[in-house]
């Protein structure tokens, strides 16, 4: 998959889609910043780009995608290049040998149509299981041998933290492509576009494949102004092996957990780099209004969402992505389920998936408790905020949430509040107990505290709850609602979770509170 950077998104062979616009409610007047989407405009399942149908419109499609003349419903380079990869052996004629250019080494030379091949001969350096491929020349030459041996030195610490000490399986053997059995590396001038990228080469067992990556040749500051060289390289190994892991399991899963679950993968690597802080304004701490599941190739959301994982783990224990992609992986022993799938399967000891689903669109209130290094996060944004008092009582609120998003509304006693008899009632009133929704209160103490309190809906997704609203003790009270349907039609050329279609998008809730005393 190609690791993407916000710095350089204008230059990005896919900037010319646009993001993806984001669901609308009937009382949100809100905008989040410039960057994200706007809250009120509308998407559904038929934004999503649809993957090629045919080995012909793939191969188009890819074409079009490299060249720079990406249309707003085409995919990102990596997934044109695995949708060409898959069909690739259904081409005939010159159309196969476009395609199998396309998806040449480096090494193979000019016969790339988008010139991502060597012109020069290439060298290897290694070690007993990596090598790194380099010219000496050209625009593709890295800028001194030493940033070669320090290639090769990073990527091998990558091994022996996801490989050697989480667990991940290695990436499968290549057999003697590239001149050995060893995992290829190859450095060229990527133009800025992107870091990097790992692809699929040759199928092995069920969905499982061999693959090499390609890193930019030096990532210098003139196309990377974010962080340094070294740090940049680091990310981007972290992020582009573990890809390169993801195809010994499933090269065909979902892409949001492909992409979310690489950028997490830094944070265990690099975590003093930050990197992937850059995509936060794009998860579901600032856009919780956009499908957790949600791939676009005009946006970040994919990347963003590593925070879903980051909170996964927090929960119970790093082992969580190790075992979720076992859950996902396609051999003999696997799970052999997608996304969504391997994760109702993992939490249904846990609570299940719509119960910890909604404690994290609740902990993303308050990030600075919710995470390790949330202090630094983006302060995430309420759907309201206004004051209640003992003048002006009550208020009603409704919207419609999309599948895997929550919208939160939040609360401050004001005047004549004070005392302990003061209590907000609250009362919720959602869709059928079916379709999983779900409703929190959180409660924001003068004194710092934070406290999450569960609202406990009946089958018809109605329920109740009342909590302290005394202003000498509460600072506001928030409510989180909650859509954690994960019922799909499945294959129906999304991008989403199974390829499908969701079943419970646009679900209303209304929610009234009302100070009682």
């Amino acid at each position: 998959m190609i690791r993407r950077s916000i710095a350089c998104a204008a230059t990005l062979l896919v900037a010319a889609a646009g993001v993806l616009a984001a669901p609308s409610y009937a009382d949100d007047s809100a905008v989040v910043p410039s960057a994200p989407p706007a809250e009120h405009a509308p998407v559904d399942a038929a934004a999503v780009p649809s993957p090629p149908q045919t080995p012909v419109q793939a191969l188009t499609t890819a074409r079009r995608v490299l060249s720079g003349e990406a249309t707003p419903r085409d995919p990102s380079p990596t997934v044109a290049l695995r949708d060409l990869w898959l069909r690739r052996t259904s081409l005939r004629g010159d159309a196969r040998r476009e395609a199998t250019a396309m998806l040449a080494r480096p090494t193979d030379g000019t016969s790339d149509p988008q010139g991502f091949g060597y012109t020069v001969p290439s060298t290897a350096t290694c070690n007993a299981r990596l090598c790194v491929h380099h010219v000496a020349t050209t625009k593709d030459a890295p800028p001194n041998p030493g940033w070669v041996d320090h290639t090769l030195g990073v990527m091998d610490s990558v091994w022996s933290s996801e490989v050697d000490g989480l667990g991940f399986r290695a990436p499968l053997s290549d057999g003697l492509r590239g001149g050995s059995a060893h995992f290829d590396v190859y450095l060229k001038d990527l133009g800025g576009q992107f870091y990097g990228y790992c692809a699929t080469e040759s199928r092995v067992r069920n969905r499982t494949a061999s693959g090499f990556c390609v890193l930019d040749n030096d990532f210098s500051a003139s196309q990377f102004p974010q962080n340094t060289p070294e740090t940049n390289l680091a990310v981007t190994a972290a992020h582009e092996f573990f890809h390169a892991i993801q195809y010994a399991y499933d090269f065909a899963e979902d892409p949001w957990m492909m992409e979310s679950t690489a950028t997490w993968m830094e944070e265990r690597v690099a975590t003093d780099v930050n990197d992937n802080r850059q995509y936060l304004p794009y998860s579901q701490l600032y856009t919780p209004f956009i499908p957790l599941d949600m791939f676009s190739m005009g946006s970040f959301y994919q990347y963003g969402n590593w925070i879903f994982w980051e909170h996964l783990t927090n929960r119970f224990g790093t082992s969580f992505v190790n075992k979720a992609w076992n859950q996902a992986g396609s051999l003999r022993g696997d799970g052999g389920k997608y996304s969504l799938q391997a994760l109702r399967k993992l939490l249904r000891r846990k609570g299940g998936l719509t119960r910890v689903y909604a404690d994290f669109a609740a902990d993303n209130l308050v990030p600075s408790r919710a995470y390790r290094e949330g202090l630094a996060y983006p302060q995430p944004k309420v759907k309201r905020s206004l004051t209640l008092s003992k003048r002006k009582r009550s208020i009603s609120f409704r919207t419609r949430l999309f599948h895997l998003t929550s919208g939160s509304y939040r609360m401050a006693p004001g005047r004549g509040l004070a005392g302990r008899r003061w209590h907000l009632a609250l009362r919720v009133s959602g869709p059928p107990r079916r379709t999983s929704p779900a409703a929190v209160v959180t409660i924001h103490r003068v004194n710092g505290n934070v406290q999450h309190k569960r609202v406990r809906l009946d089958r018809a997704g109605d329920g109740r709850r009342a909590v302290t609203f005394n202003r000498k003790k509460v600072a506001a009270v928030s409510i989180t609602l909650v859509n954690a349907s994960t019922r799909f039609r499945c294959s129906r050329r999304t991008y989403l979770a199974c390829g499908g279609k969701p079943l419970d998008d646009k679900l209303p809730i209304k929610v009234t509170a009302r100070v009682v005393g």
